[in-house]
């Protein structure tokens, strides 16, 4: 009895054994918001970077080393945020940097991102022109055609199987830029195309698997948004709910990480993963077909890059490029005879934006500016100042915009922002907001302080009675009725952060209306130009034009939170 039960066990291993043997394994790696992070080198700060595309590169090497039947993704905004693309996109043209490295590592697809739209249609346009895959936004439609401006999917073969890849980026890029940008595009929603473009795969191309590549984020809850919203900013999990068909959703736009699953109409657990930003992780999936299964069972994982070493055939290879851009960000655009404190813009009236407020009010002819700070845990130390600083004091290519405020409408603006920003002291134990780490919570590209008015702020009244604006920077009254001109960044303008859409209650019309002009130059460039009119002296005005009250209240609050930096 013994024996043949060892002899059935065996058979047993055997047959389990052969189906393993004829499984066939498809691995697919994926990056997303790499902005710029491409060489082991941070050329704001000069120091080596411990996360990047050159230790990406050596994970994916080691990958394909191991198996013919890899598949290289990459979920979007390739294109912007640090000195290296910048370089690229708006110095030496004519070779964009992104096209020859993804084309070098021979990605296979690639979705178009908002920070992509960002960089203009010289740029993208000629960038897409220029790979060697596809580059992929179903939603993003061509007016003049009806039809996709990107291409909406591709077919990959591995081990004889087809996966199909379905690119969709968020439909919110019209809030956050002016048409300008994406002038002859309409982007529609995510869901909707979706169901659209699976069922023409299905029916069309008859794919063994199908991967969703989205450049949206995690939380459709995000910003106050509802999961019926349509047009949702961040509708990937939407998507994987409401959207029979996927195998696997790989995503980016939020720069948070998620590994998890996402429950299907059908009731299937669809792999979905968020690798963040600046290639501080990749995604890592692995599809198993066996004999006789009509779908792959599909996992994934996330890579930390602080563990890769660089890879030195990459870092050889594009050598040349990156003394390009190390000398370019190192080159001196002026001088600063005092340190410039980014954090100290959450505490009062304060250098490291005004300098920001003095640029807006000089190209705009504006009365008021509303700026924020894009960074508030980074500073620019006093003497040379180098084009790699200018990208700390302002991160992203916004343009500028000028609208007609009311008096009241400015307060209920400033209401909104400082809402965003302050937590009523005595009942939190914090002036600045903090999450339950005790960490700042990072949305300081919303907490607009405004300069041409002088005006106080008290954290410990309600919401709507906080602002009180004593007069204009001149000491001329202000008027409640009375409509200004005020400047603001672009991203402002068109709806990022809801100031104008959620705090006044503006709609796209109303605020079209409300238009005095946009000015189609990035605002750090202005600042740049600025300081080479000044003859390299940085000279910032001392505004000193608003403050936390009452003073001896928020002082010990101040102290406190100022230790968090």
């Amino acid at each position: 009895m013994l024996n043949n039960f060892l002899k059935a066990l065996i058979v047993i291993l055997c047959m389990a054994g052969a189906v393993s043997t004829n499984a066939q394994t498809i691995r697919i790696i994926y990056t997303t918001d790499t902005h710029g992070s491409i060489f082991p080198y941070n050329f704001v700060t000069g120091e080596d970077a411990q996360h990047s595309l050159a230790q990406a590169v050596t994970y994916i090497e080691e990958a394909r080393n191991s198996s013919d039947n890899v598949i290289l993704l990459d979920a979007g905004d390739m294109l912007q945020g640090t000195p290296a693309v910048y370089y690229y996109n708006n110095v030496d043209t004519a070779h964009n940097i992104i096209p020859r490295i993804y084309n070098h590592l021979k990605y296979d697809a690639v979705c178009i991102g908002n920070h992509d739209i960002e960089t203009g249609h010289a740029v993208y346009d000629k960038v897409v022109g220029e790979m060697n895959m596809p580059v992929l936004g179903a939603n993003v439609i061509n007016k003049a055609t009806g039809k996709p401006y990107f291409q909406p999917y591709t077919v990959v073969e591995r081990a004889g199987k087809r996966i199909a890849i379905l690119g969709i980026t968020t439909p919110y890029v019209p809030h956050w830029l002016p048409e300008y940008y994406w002038s002859g595009m309409e982007f529609t929603d995510m869901i909707e195309s979706a169901k659209y473009w699976m069922d023409y795969i299905q029916k069309n191309e008859k794919p063994d698997a199908v991967v969703g590549l989205f450049h949206s984020g995690y939380d459709y809850t995000h910003s106050y948004q509802k999961a019926e919203d349509k047009c949702n900013e961040n509708a990937s999990v939407l998507v994987g709910e409401q959207v029979d068909g996927f195998d696997l959703i790989l995503i980016g736009h939020d720069h948070k990480v998620y590994n998890t699953t996402v429950k299907s109409p059908s009731g299937r657990n669809v792999p979905i993963c968020d690798a963040g930003t600046a290639a501080r992780y990749i995604g890592d999936a692995t599809m198993e077909f066996s004999k006789g299964s009509k779908s792959p069972v599909v996992s994934s994982k996330l890579v930390a890059m602080t563990n890769e070493g660089v890879s030195k055939s990459f870092s050889q290879h594009f050598l040349p490029q990156m003394l390009a851009i190390k000398a370019y960000a190192k080159k001196v655009v002026g001088q600063l005879d005092e340190d410039l404190i980014s954090s100290d813009c959450l505490f009062g009236s304060a250098k490291f934006v005004n300098l920001i407020h003095a640029t807006m009010l000089k190209h705009s002819g504006a009365q008021i500016s509303l700026a924020a700070p894009l960074l508030v845990d980074m500073d620019i130390p006093k003497g040379d100042v180098t084009v790699g600083n200018m990208f700390t004091l302002y991160k992203f290519e916004n343009m500028l915009s000028v609208v007609r405020l009311t008096g009241e409408e400015i307060i209920k603006f400033l209401e909104y922002s400082y809402d965003e920003w302050i937590m009523n002291p005595v009942e939190n134990g914090h002036l600045i907001k903090v999450n339950n780490r005790g960490r700042i919570i990072n949305r300081v590209y919303n907490f607009d302080s405004a300069v041409g008015i002088k005006y106080t702020v008290n954290p410990f009244k309600p919401l709507g009675s906080r602002v009180e604006v004593i007069s204009m920077q001149d000491g001329t009254p202000f008027s409640m009725e009375q409509e200004y001109t005020v400047a603001m960044s672009s991203y402002r303008y068109n709806g990022g952060g809801e100031h104008l859409t959620k705090g006044l209650g503006f709609s796209k019309e109303q605020i079209a209306e409300r238009t005095v002009k946009n000015v189609l130059s990035d605002l750090r460039g202005m600042i740049m130009q600025d300081i080479v009119d000044m003859g390299g002296k940085i000279t910032i005005p001392d505004y000193n034009n608003w403050k936390f009250v009452p003073e001896d209240k928020v002082k010990e609050y101040i102290e406190k939170d100022k230790a968090l930096f």
